[in-house]
């Protein structure tokens, strides 16, 4: 009877959460991932081993628990990758929080493990490095303000992110973790920079980056040794830099064997942050291409499927996480070959450690998510959502 007068109602289908989860996800971006973590573990079989001798430890100690750490990054990254960009955002802001949190109290619980900076909690049977976790959390923090500020009497976003930005960099500066600070600052000048911001303003930020380095140089003794060592007209061939140059030289193009380098024997953290110099000697220049290229397709691969994103937050939190992800990438690699300083900063899927992997499946499950494709409604329909 109700069909009768009102006619029959059309049922739209609803296609099934995961198949439509694949269908609209990056699949190159995450088997590039996914190829990354496999190096990671080949490599681990090879730099890690040393260590754990060196600690009574099991052979594969390292890899067994980087395979742990991985596969819950894997996971987390794949649960991450089908939100929506509103979950991804609160998901976000409450990871800032707790994060920064977790950062402020540092000082008071942290622990610097011999190394002169005070960057992590110990557990006991783990230690978790809260900036690893603070990254991508900022990014989306950053990201809604300046998507706000774009709205009609909307709030001054550009100024809270800033002052937000100055104080993580505050706290990471005192840890000191110049690296990280350097590279959460440049996280929110790209950012800015995407959002329309004014060049004048960016040079202006860039010459007080210059000045705070030589305020650091002058002030902390630790990153005056590393500046003076990255200067230096000849590299001090038992220094980290050193050993690093000098297996990079000996891999060649096809490097001297597996298994057959030396240089996981002399780096204390051939594992972590020069985990690219046992590549180099041991597979030699093809590997190392081979995981630049890698990295320069998920950071390339994301900004073109962002191109046509036209959801504000949505392009600012991705290019946000895309450029993050790579340049932290770039600063480690760099740093083996000496193109800039040392900063102790890990390399991303392929470096041990289970704050950097984690927290790197937190991000990239993350921008996976961000970058999934979308029906586009009309133009007007998203200007009228915004006006709301």
């Amino acid at each position: 009877m109700t069909e009768m007068v009102f006619g029959t109602a059309p049922v739209r289908a609803v296609e099934p959460v995961l198949p439509r989860w694949w269908r609209t996800l990056d699949k190159w971006t995450l088997g590039a991932v996914l190829g990354l973590f496999a190096v990671g573990i080949l490599l681990g079989l090879a730099a890690s081993v040393p260590l754990a001798e060196k600690n009574g430890l099991p052979p594969f100690y390292y890899v067994t628990r980087q395979l742990i750490f991985g596969g819950a990054a894997m996971v987390v990254m794949l649960a991450i990758s089908m939100l929506s960009p509103p979950q991804v955002r609160r998901l976000g802001v409450l990871g800032f929080v707790a994060a920064f949190l977790a950062l402020a109290l540092l000082p008071v619980f942290g622990t610097d493990f011999g190394k002169g900076a005070v960057r992590w909690f110990s557990f006991g049977f783990a230690s978790v490095q809260p900036a690893e976790f603070l990254k991508p959390g900022l990014v989306v923090l950053v990201a809604w303000f300046m998507a706000a500020a774009q709205d009609v009497g909307g709030p001054p976003g550009r100024r809270y992110s800033l002052f937000i930005t100055l104080v993580v960099v505050g706290l990471l500066a005192a840890q000191p973790d110049f690296g990280q600070a350097a590279l959460v600052l440049f996280i929110w000048c790209v950012i800015y920079f995407v959002s329309g911001a004014p060049v004048v303003l960016l040079v202006g930020l860039a010459g007080l980056t210059v000045l705070g380095g030589f305020g650091a140089y002058s002030g902390s003794e630790h990153f005056a040794r590393r500046i003076d060592g990255y200067l230096a007209s000849e590299i001090d061939p038992r220094t980290q830099i050193g050993y690093a140059t000098n297996a990079i030289q000996e891999g060649g193009l096809f490097g001297v064997g597996v298994g057959e380098g030396t240089v996981k024997w002399q780096l204390p953290d051939a594992h972590t942050d020069f985990i690219i110099a046992v590549a180099a000697e041991e597979y030699g220049l093809v590997l190392v291409l081979a995981i630049v290229l890698l990295y320069a397709a998920i950071v390339a691969m994301s900004l073109y499927r962002l191109t046509g994103e036209r959801d504000i937050f949505t392009r600012l939190a991705g290019t946000g996480l895309a450029c993050a992800f790579g340049v932290q990438a770039f600063i480690n690699m760099g740093v083996a070959v000496r193109l800039l300083p040392a900063k102790g900063m890990t390399l991303p899927f392929v470096s041990y450690g289970g704050s950097s992997v984690i927290a790197s499946g937190i991000a990239m499950g993350m921008l996976l998510a961000l970058t999934r494709r979308r029906p586009r409604g009309q133009f007007g329909e998203i200007l009228a959502r915004r006006g709301r």
